[in-house]
């Protein structure tokens, strides 16, 4: 099973990368405030996850996709699910 953090570490802005065999991905959250707030307006924030194989860092490689999801339990969990499809 593939680790993803909490949703309160991207709703903090914290990009997170991470490892399943050869599959390596990066996540980068898309947080958006609530308007005069330092509140995170979670309906309205995203997590963009990308991947690819091998032993190359992040900018030395080729990345085969990336998606958007919602930034919510939800969002986390089809994310996961997404990346552990691509375990090879």
């Amino acid at each position: 099973m593939i680790y993803l953090p909490t949703l309160h570490t991207f709703a903090m802005n914290n990009i997170f990368t991470g490892s399943h065999g050869r599959l390596r991905f990066r996540i980068v959250p898309n947080v958006v405030k609530l308007p005069g707030s330092k509140e995170v307006d979670m309906d309205s924030s995203s997590i963009e996850c990308e991947y690819w194989y091998g032993d190359l860092c992040y900018e030395k490689s080729t990345i085969e996709e990336k998606q958007v999801f919602p930034m919510t339990d939800e969002g986390r969990t089809a994310m996961q699910a997404w990346l552990e499809e691509k375990v090879k």
